[in-house]
């Protein structure tokens, strides 16, 4: 299970409709409603400049929250839309949708690799590239895996890890199709240079034949 569920702090709007929005929203707070699950909507305002920042921190729609508002349960939220300002493109409204611990949703989790001491290849010197510091996944909001680990412990100079390689949690899929690179094991960047320098003497070896050699060849055949 995921061990850190951010908190979203919320207060209960009072009153529904334009008015009530334009009101809150002159309060320097974001309108917003909570639905789904077994409860009726709850009409919520949410600080401007927190929701805000949270945006602007990126992947507001695939985080799953813990909302509180005072006189209510804590219930497990995700974001639905944002509405914004078609000219300052600003949050304007918010739709959360609660969750049952049976739904499934999309959220990013973070890779764990495992076995660095062991992998041959970071042994000989070469560096481990994280293409892929997090994967996103379709899971059962029941049952967040914290982390998704990924074993180098095998891999050598050159070698790929994709996401058909990880053992996921029962009941999570990638979101993606395709079998995507996690990471792999490049070469240390003196072996890389060593093979450039290898390469360059190699082609300075070539012999060329000059104008004058090509000339005295070809009247030679005549």
């Amino acid at each position: 299970m995921a061990g850190e569920i951010p908190d979203l702090h919320a207060q209960e709007r009072t009153g529904t409709g334009k008015g009530a929005a334009r009101a809150a929203r002159r309060e320097g707070m974001v309108p917003g409603i909570v639905f789904g699950g077994d409860a009726d909507p709850l009409p919520i305002n949410i600080p401007f400049n927190v929701l805000l920042k949270k945006l602007k921190a990126g992947r507001f729609k695939s985080t799953l929250f813990n909302l509180k508002v005072d006189g209510h349960d804590d219930v497990r939220v995700i974001c639905r839309d944002v509405q914004r300002d078609v000219v300052k493109d600003l949050p304007t409204h918010l739709d959360l949708m609660r969750l049952r611990r049976t739904t499934k949703i999309n959220l990013f989790i973070p890779v764990e690799f495992v076995g660095e001491e062991e992998c041959p290849g970071l042994r000989k010197g070469g560096v481990l590239t994280v293409v892929r510091n997090e994967v996103e996944l379709i899971v059962t909001a029941g049952d967040i895996p914290e982390s998704i680990q990924v074993d180098i412990s095998t891999l050598n100079v050159g070698d790929t890890v994709t996401i058909s390689d990880v053992t996921l949690p029962e009941g999570a899929k990638p979101t993606i199709d395709r079998d995507f690179v996690i990471a792999n094991v490049a070469a240390p960047s003196a072996l890389k240079s060593e093979d450039a320098d290898d390469e360059g003497a190699a082609e300075a070896e070539v012999p060329t034949v000059g104008e004058d050699e090509a000339e005295a060849a070809e009247g030679g055949e005549e």
